[in-house]
């Protein structure tokens, strides 16, 4: 079974969240609400539906990307959460906290050796959708 099926998304912590948001909007084109964006793209294997890539800003104090130390963590999306979990922690891998589900996918931490928090998205990119268009609205 496949693990990691691509990458779900990016967060990264900032001193000034709104100010960054902004300033990737005005250079850049990328359109921002509070959360950040969304980055819309199709799937290879049936291009009719949709997945999407999150991109978020954090304030620099946030815990949410702890124990890591780094100003980052990545997201990367997966097919089948509670298969995978259970894979890794046979194989040792840190698992940080209980999967977690809401409408728009279900989500666990994770740590590698370097003590990088991942996080791993089983998306419901149906609901996700949804979320996505009402926050564009």
């Amino acid at each position: 079974m496949k693990r990691v099926t691509g990458l779900g998304g990016i967060c990264f912590k900032c001193k000034n969240p709104e100010m960054i948001k902004d300033w990737y909007s005005k250079h850049l084109g990328i359109p921002m609400d509070s959360y950040g964006t969304s980055f819309e793209w199709r799937q290879s294997d049936d291009p009719d539906k949709k997945g999407y890539t999150a991109w978020s800003t954090f304030k620099e104090d946030t815990k949410y990307l702890e124990p890591s130390k780094k100003d980052f963590m990545i997201n990367y999306r997966v097919d089948n959460l509670e298969w995978l979990v259970e894979e890794l922690k046979k194989e040792g891998v840190e698992v940080l906290d209980n999967i977690e589900s809401f409408e728009y996918g279900k989500f666990v931490h994770i740590l590698d050796p370097e003590n990088n928090k991942i996080e791993l998205w089983e998306a419901n990119d149906i609901e996700y959708d949804k979320i996505v268009e009402a926050r564009t609205k």
